[in-house]
């Protein structure tokens, strides 16, 4: 998965960064104060949790018939 990959499902990431971290990233400000070290920690963060991004590149195992 290449990070141009990741930052395409930008309204999963921006929804699961709210959810998952309570980071409105609507809030003004926020992204100005903060480093892209400190996104991308949690973006990565948002693969290794249930979130929608997670689901999006590694779905559920569907039930066997």
């Amino acid at each position: 998965m290449t990070w141009a990959a990741l930052l395409e499902q930008w309204p999963l990431i921006e929804a699961d960064l709210h959810e998952v971290y309570g980071l409105d990233l609507s809030a003004p400000g926020l992204m100005q104060a903060r480093s892209w070290r400190w996104l991308r920690i949690r973006i990565l963060g948002l693969l290794s949790t249930e979130s929608r991004l997670a689901r999006h590149f590694e779905p559920p195992d569907l039930p066997k018939k």
